[in-house]
């Protein structure tokens, strides 16, 4: 009698060889997409920047990536060269992170931060599309927590091994271990089979869709969208600038090894965002998309109180599985809910854009207004002002209900429609 298969490994031996691509893809870019994170203030602070310099020069990158947003979403709807726009983000971020490695000063700097948020948003906005268009709407929540799972976990690998090897080689090894995710995550990308994306799924189109795209004003004229937008941008208004100021304000102390105290912060955030975020796709299955966003909204405010008031390493466990359950929870919700209220409309990487680009100016303006607080008022102070904000966020939504339910339970039914 043969012994019994664990269903998680069951459902990879059942996958075709895409999607074990497409895995692995979100396994390796995860280190990739966003350059070096929040390793990036710990090594300008080693280099003696100021906190409001190296807030003002992470924004860049930010905004960069805020104002190209839409538009590569409009263009990722019409692209069939997907896998390409992925490939090319990947090498574009490598190159860019090499850069300041060699040359840290303000203009670099700068200009690396803008290719590496360009690079960035072009790359995301491609995996989801590719995403979709291999499982369609009906398997796309699913293949969300399986995506948004392999993601945290190529996180917690690329931290654990980026803050070991800063420890044992200098910081240097962190440019080394990004650039070789950067190799594996193109070769993951080249692995997907380009005739299994349906295209024209992979923007949620109707039968009745054309061929043009929607500019800015399918955010405006839908109410929930804009509902998502605005939440989020408060959102990461309070979120984004958190885990930098941790490192930042161990590296001000000089408590300890910052890359390895940053690294560690990454691995708890990460290790809590897996299985949160496969809980967040069965939830939002089941109970909506408005409880799933609630539990996120919920945890921030109290991840600011406890970052501000708990120092050391004891304050790291809770500050940071707290991260890990919101970002975790929005990393499956965020796609999944704009399928679903973009559903027909053949708008979907569009919608998204949009979305993404007011999160994108939440997540840049978040380092400057937490380096400004931190500089002036100290870094207690700074959490304190995120996690106010935060519960700006959290307020927005609660009073968002009655705009979402009813949107909401119309688009679930038109999916079901689609997938049947």
């Amino acid at each position: 009698m043969s012994p019994r298969v664990p269903r998680w490994l069951g459902r990879i031996a059942q996958k075709r060889r895409s999607l074990i691509a497409l895995d692995a893809l979100n396994f390796f870019m995860a280190d990739v997409q966003g350059g070096l994170g929040p390793f990036l203030g710990v090594f300008l602070q080693a280099r003696h920047w100021l906190p409001a310099d190296i807030g003002l020069v992470m924004s860049i990158g930010g905004l960069a990536g805020m104002a190209v947003t839409m538009p590569i979403g409009a263009w990722v709807d019409r692209t069939h060269a997907k896998r390409a726009v992925v490939i090319a983000a990947a090498l574009v971020i490598t190159v860019a992170s090499i850069a300041i490695l060699l040359r840290p000063v303000m203009p670099v700097a700068g200009a690396a931060q803008v290719a590496t948020g360009i690079a960035g948003a072009a790359a995301g906005a491609a995996i989801a599309a590719i995403t979709l268009g291999l499982v369609r709407q009906r398997g796309f929540p699913r293949q969300l927590g399986d995506n948004a799972a392999c993601n945290h976990s190529g996180n917690v690998a690329a931290a654990g091994l980026a803050g070991l090897c800063g420890y044992l080689f200098g910081f240097g090894a962190v440019f080394v271990v990004l650039s070789a995710m950067a190799v594996f995550a193109v070769a993951a990308a080249w692995r997907i089979d380009p005739r299994e994306i349906d295209h024209r799924a992979a923007r949620g189109a109707a039968a009745h869709d054309g061929d043009g795209v929607a500019g800015f004003s399918i955010l405006l004229r839908s109410r929930p969208l804009l509902a998502v937008g605005a939440t989020l941008t408060l959102f990461h208004l309070g979120n984004a600038a958190m885990l930098p100021l941790l490192g930042q304000a161990v590296a001000a102390r000089g408590a300890g090894n910052a890359s390895a105290f940053t690294g560690a912060t990454i691995v708890v955030a990460q290790l809590t965002m897996i299985p949160v975020a496969l809980f967040a796709a069965r939830l939002a299955e089941t109970r909506g998309y408005w409880l799933v966003f609630l539990i996120a909204l919920i945890a921030l405010p109290v991840r600011g109180v406890i970052a501000a008031t708990v120092g050391g390493a004891w304050g790291l466990l809770p500050v940071q599985m707290l991260d890990g359950v919101g970002a975790g929870v929005l990393g499956v919700a965020v796609p999944g809910l704009v399928a679903r209220i973009l559903s027909g409309t053949g708008r979907i990487n569009a919608g998204l854009g949009a979305v993404m680009t007011l999160q994108g100016v939440g997540a840049a303006l978040s380092p400057t207004v937490g380096g400004i607080v931190a500089q002036r008022f100290g870094y207690p102070a700074a959490f304190l002002a995120l996690g106010a904000i935060a519960t700006t966020a959290l307020a927005l939504w609660l009073a968002a209900r009655p705009v979402m339910a009813a949107p909401g339970a119309r688009q679930a039914a038109a999916q079901s429609k689609l997938a049947a």
